[in-house]
């Protein structure tokens, strides 16, 4: 036997910290700020809970600290990741040649990951310019929440007002 020594396995994500005021991505909902890290006793089980707020959807979350990872909980995009996001914007549109209600579902889970590079290409790929022809219903409706979601980042990540942001994607989006 060797003496060598067996190469560490690789370290777990380590599990991430919030505290009050953090603003956090929930991806089912978007972006939410933590009001509150507090205990509750829940059929006998002490629980440590973040409590979200989403004011968009007048709506509060709690969620265990313990289960925050596992839901897909995470911080805002960093500065590079939404550079990137926004990059996707000026790019072309990549839509399917697939049944609407199959790209509804793919566009739904894009939007849905929380991630706002994902989210840009939804909004890309469904964006109409005034010279195209007009969006059906259930397309508009994804366009908008999508457009929606990713304004909020913006707006949190670059910490400007929520019409800046607005002003900020529909500038690159007619460009």
């Amino acid at each position: 036997m060797s003496d060598k020594k067996a190469s560490p396995a690789p370290k777990k994500k380590a599990k991430a910290e919030y505290a009050a005021n953090d603003y956090v991505v929930y991806p089912s909902h978007g972006v939410g700020q933590i009001t509150a890290v507090e205990e509750q006793e829940i059929s006998g089980h002490k629980l440590k809970l973040f409590v979200i707020d989403f004011p968009h959807e007048k709506m509060t979350l709690r969620v265990p600290t313990t289960k925050a990872q596992a839901t897909g909980m995470r911080p805002l995009a960093s500065t590079k990741v939404m550079k990137q996001a926004l990059e996707t914007l000026k790019g072309r549109a990549r839509v399917k040649r697939t049944m609407w209600s199959r790209r509804a579902q793919e566009y739904e889970a894009k939007i849905n990951s929380g991630d706002p590079i994902s989210i840009a290409e939804v909004v890309r790929d469904l964006h109409r310019n005034e010279d195209q022809p007009d969006q059906s219903y259930s397309e508009r409706q994804i366009y908008e929440a999508a457009k929606e979601r990713l304004t909020r980042e913006l707006a949190a990540v670059e910490k400007i007002e929520h019409d800046d942001a607005q002003t900020k994607l529909n500038r690159l989006l007619a460009a």
